[in-house]
């Protein structure tokens, strides 16, 4: 373990093995860093926040600091990171609240670039990454292998499924389903993340998750009654239960054109 003598760490840390802490490095109680995990100086860790192993924290950063939620009034609510993430300069992660669940809970292996948000109440699955400025409102949920470019947003309560692009300076108000690119500055369905379905699946898969957007984006009736009619013809298809069970579940609505499937 190495922490530096300028580092102000509260008597109720706890503190894995071979943790390492930089100049600067403010960690309250209630705070739980688990093995291996690395932060640089002038990081703030602050209320009930628990992290994983081997992250790495870079300067300035701010994790666990009271949600931005005029509702909250010092509630018990947590901040929980898994293990094997890169947390880079200036990003501000919040815990959850009462009202959410009251758990921030951010998963494995995901990078998130300097100045990213991460509002209260936010999951966010595995392997994904989240480029400069990239914010997540409250309540979002993220899947895994999702990419957030740069300056996007995403709106509170929205859902996002796994292997979705949101496109750089994008505003995503609707829920993007799988394997979905969004883009725009009110983000829409612009086509399919071939780049990431091509690492996740044989080609196979890659031609009927095609084949079976081209379906559902035919504008041929509503969205959701297209997905509805593909989970009666292929129940035991896993990428027709992932892909229209997601739309069905839709709070927000799927961002597809006007006249194309829209509800709206």
């Amino acid at each position: 373990m190495s922490i530096a003598k300028t580092a102000v760490i509260a008597d109720g840390a706890v503190l894995g093995k071979d943790v390492e802490i930089g100049d600067f490095c403010v960690i309250g109680d209630g705070v739980k860093i688990g093995d291996g995990t690395k932060l640089y100086n002038n990081v703030t860790i602050l209320g009930n926040t628990t992290l994983g192993k081997n992250n790495t924290i870079f300067p300035y950063a701010v994790l666990g600091t009271i949600p931005q939620d005029l509702k909250y009034h010092g509630e018990y609510v947590e901040l929980i990171i898994g293990d094997n993430n890169l947390i880079r300069e200036h990003c501000m992660f919040n815990p959850g609240t009462e009202g959410g669940g009251g758990k921030t809970i951010l998963g494995n292996d995901n990078l998130f670039m300097a100045y990213v948000h991460m509002a209260h109440d936010c999951i966010v699955g595995n392997h994904c990454i989240f480029a400069n400025n990239a914010t997540l409102g409250g309540h979002v949920i993220v899947g895994d292998y999702v990419n957030f470019g740069g300056l996007s947003a995403a709106h509170q309560f929205v859902k996002v499924g796994d292997g979705v692009m949101v496109a750089a300076g994008s505003l995503l108000t609707q829920d993007a389903p799988p394997y979905s690119i969004v883009e725009g500055s009110r983000a829409i369905f612009r086509g399919l993340n071939r780049h990431r379905m091509r690492k996740l699946f044989q080609r196979e898969e890659i031609d009927f998750i095609s084949s079976l957007y081209k379906r559902l984006m035919s504008g041929k009736d509503l969205i959701t009654t297209l997905a509805r009619e593909e989970l009666q013809n292929n129940p035991d298809n896993p990428h027709v239960q992932k892909i229209c069970s997601f739309i069905l579940d839709s709070q927000r609505g799927i961002p597809v054109r006007q006249g194309v499937g829209s509800e709206s």
